[in-house]
């Protein structure tokens, strides 16, 4: 027995609710229950987005939960996903650190939307997910070059860590969305900020999703509501995040609690601001000292 929805303008075929795709009902009660439990609860409920406008992104129910495998070979699961990206949708997706909730780069009630569920002041830069280096030369002004004057050409240098666990600090190109990079004040400490955090995850889930956005994509790092630590478990985040106005979850298995090393590149040479899962490389300082504000402010709401 089949049974259809549609997403977008585009119907699709699943299976007579398979645990593979299936809409998520947020638990009232306790978070411990086994995902199996959480599994025979969704197959119970057969609820199915709708769409009553095309230019318009719609939920009934409860939010899209997708069970994915972290090598990506059942791609045909996430293109769902994708139609609802495009549509204006809000979600959680994994990456080669840790989950992140993304939105499409180009849609800018998505990213105040992004911001609500996340609850980030808007005086917090987020960074952008990229599937190539296409991407990062188009919404940035790219890579420092050498400049004869003792300044190395730190492309080659950057090849090497991407994609991979970093966060590079890059000037932002006119191509991005002001509401990319404004920050909802006026005070001089943000009126001339126009950098971007620029991410290329090396996880196959996040990259075939990637490749099929005509855009990158904005994300922010997932932590506990009340807790500063990070939530390394879909069922969990979804959970929690679900009632906030979460769209989608998609599923790859559970984190390993570690961030991307975020590094400034907007300065000669290369500041290391954070410290996470990529690897110290010869051409990045390491700074004991105490960030001042202005650093502090560099440092994205991101994975």
């Amino acid at each position: 027995m089949q049974s259809g929805c549609v997403c977008g303008d585009k119907p699709w075929r699943f299976g007579a609710l398979s645990h593979h795709v299936s809409i998520w009902v947020p638990r009232s009660h306790s978070m411990k229950k086994s995902r199996r439990v959480v599994s025979m609860v969704a197959k119970r409920s057969p609820k199915r987005l709708k769409y009553t406008d095309a230019t318009r992104f719609n939920k009934e129910g409860g939010l899209v939960y997708i069970e994915a495998d972290p090598s990506a070979y059942d791609l045909w699961k996430l293109e769902p996903v994708v139609n609802l990206l495009k549509q204006g949708a809000v979600g959680v997706i994994p990456t080669d650190t840790l989950y992140a909730i993304a939105c499409d780069l180009t849609n800018h009630s998505a990213i105040e939307r992004l911001r609500r569920i996340k609850n980030i002041d808007s005086s917090k830069p987020l960074s952008i997910l990229c599937h190539s280096f296409r991407d990062i030369d188009k919404y940035t002004a790219g890579f420092p070059c050498g400049d004869g004057q003792g300044h190395a050409n730190l492309f080659k240098a950057v090849k090497q860590c991407l994609p991979g666990p970093y966060t590079f600090i890059l000037l932002a190109s006119k191509a991005l969305p002001k509401q990319c990079i404004r920050f909802g004040t006026s005070a001089a400490k943000y009126a001339s900020r126009k950098n971007v955090g620029v991410r290329m995850p090396d996880d196959a889930i996040c990259q075939a999703i990637l490749k099929e956005m005509s855009a990158p994509l904005i994300c922010t790092s997932i932590k506990f509501l009340k807790e500063d630590e990070w939530m390394i478990d879909p069922v969990m985040i979804a959970d929690t995040y679900g009632p906030e106005g979460l769209d989608f979850v998609v599923d790859g298995g559970v984190r390993v609690a570690q961030s991307s090393t975020v590094v400034d590149m907007t300065k000669m040479p290369p500041r290391v601001l954070r410290q996470g899962k990529g690897p110290i490389s010869p051409w990045m300082v390491l700074e004991d000292n105490e960030k001042n504000d202005a650093e502090e402010d560099l440092i994205p709401a991101a994975i």
